[in-house]
């Protein structure tokens, strides 16, 4: 079904907020454990200073000194709402279509973000940031899946990595250029959540996946859509798209329903399940870590910011040419051990060479990213259809729980410098594991 749509491009759009929300609250937080008298002689000093005028959470909250484990909490909370929207999204996008989840969530998730802006305190801003996260994580899943289904293989390797990351990177590169100008942190959650308004448009662009429409049963809706793809491509789509022996088959298969049981049934899928989930642990930790991690580093930390997501891009097309030209476990295999093995690196370098240690992290990043984004696409392709987005969903689930942990691997990684880079290259080590992984079947 090699049906390449307008509708693909239209989803780059809606993929490129994924967790940058995340990375965003450290602008608004922008606090650590540090010393307290230090911190407030440089709020005093910043406050008096009209080019350096700013409004952030850490200062209007007092999420500092005693209560400075609070802006960690507030980044954890997030992602466990992005576990919890991880843990039904699939489920939700099986049953109801990835069109309606994907444009329900993004609405959702630009809802709450705009409530986020006249939050009265901390516990208000928490909640709905909470809230924000279940649905981000929502919506990125079903666009992602609806991309991989409605375009054909060749393609996919594409958009799953060079289309959806690529676009990622340049709203990442866009969140410390607008934190740099916007230093009130309700006008910088306010520009972040406009795009999101945007998206409403692409409704009438975007269509349903006809892989999902034939696993429900709905052959016409499916066979339009393929029509519509075939004349947009200047293709002539034959005359009988399904004939009648398909159709009695495929029917007969549509009533069979599927639970979060199907992912343990048998043997195969099993052993799927549970190394994806190890994998995509590993793998958010990892990247998340260091993303996070950024504002730490010698040096100014918009710069740092800004290198962290143009390091990015040459990941994913690093990325696409594994994919095209090695086997999936390999190229995901190769991507972790660089990652891992220049963490490693990091702490043998002397505090003097701190810039030193700023291009490794960037390198390590560079593995990790290309790592993540090659695991979706890889994982997408190892679960039936009827599964998938359920497959996919759990295994983002897991993702998350190595998130909910990262703000805090950095939280307390600071008192021993670089400490957290020992857990985060102990878990990439877990690559060697993919060796025994099977290669996509679809």
């Amino acid at each position: 079904m090699d049906i390449l749509q307008p509708g693909g491009s239209g989803a780059l759009f809606v993929v490129t907020s994924r967790e940058i929300m995340a990375i965003a609250a450290r602008f608004c937080l922008a606090t650590h454990p540090f010393d307290c008298d230090l911190w407030l002689k440089r709020a005093r000093s910043i406050k008096t200073s009209s080019h350096h005028k700013s409004s952030i959470l850490a200062s209007q909250w007092n999420l500092v000194c005693e209560d400075d484990w609070k802006a960690p909490l507030t980044i954890s909370l997030f992602f466990v709402g992005v576990l919890m929207g991880s843990f039904i999204s699939g489920q939700l996008s099986d049953r109801f279509g990835r069109k309606n989840v994907l444009f329900v969530t993004m609405g959702m998730q630009t809802g709450f973000s705009f409530l986020q802006i006249f939050s009265k305190n901390f516990e208000m801003f928490t909640v709905l940031f909470f809230l924000v996260g279940m649905g981000q994580i929502s919506n990125y899943v079903a666009a992602f899946v609806l991309g991989t289904e409605i375009l054909g293989k060749s393609v996919r390797i594409i958009f799953s990595t060079l289309g959806v990351c690529i676009f990622y990177a340049f709203g990442y590169m866009l969140l410390p250029l607008f934190a740099y100008f916007i230093r009130d942190w309700r006008m910088l959650l306010l520009a972040l959540t406009v795009p999101g308004v945007l998206c409403a448009v692409l409704w009438w662009f975007i269509p349903e996946s006809p892989r999902w429409l034939i696993s429900q049963g709905r052959f016409q809706e499916a066979e339009v859509i393929i029509r519509r793809a075939a004349k947009t491509n200047g293709i002539t789509a034959p005359s009988t798209i399904f004939d009648s022996s398909e159709l009695q088959d495929l029917s007969s298969k549509k009533q069979q329903s599927h639970s979060i049981l199907d992912l343990v049934r048998t043997r195969n899928i099993r052993m799927i399940t549970v190394m994806s989930i190890i994998l995509w642990m590993t793998i958010s930790v990892g990247y998340f870590g260091l993303s996070l991690d950024t504002p730490n580093l010698h040096g100014d930390v918009y710069l740092n910011c800004f290198l962290s997501a143009v390091v990015e891009v040459p990941a994913y097309v690093l990325a696409w040419l594994l994919l095209r030209h090695l086997p999936r476990r390999y190229s995901m295999a190769t991507a972790l051990f660089l990652g891992g093995s220049v963490l490693l690196f990091v702490q043998l370098v002397p505090p003097e060479l701190y810039y030193l240690a700023t291009v490794l992290v960037m390198v390590g990043k560079f593995g990790v990213t290309a790592a993540f984004s090659m695991v979706y696409v890889y994982t997408a392709e190892l679960y039936p259809t009827v599964v998938r987005n359920m497959g996919v969903g759990v295994s983002s689930t897991a993702s998350r729980l190595g998130s909910i942990l990262s703000p805090y691997f950095i939280y307390l990684g600071l008192a021993p410098p670089r400490e957290h880079f020992v857990n985060m290259l102990q878990r990439s080590d877990k690559q060697k594991h993919l060796l025994t992984w099977p290669e996509d079947k679809w």
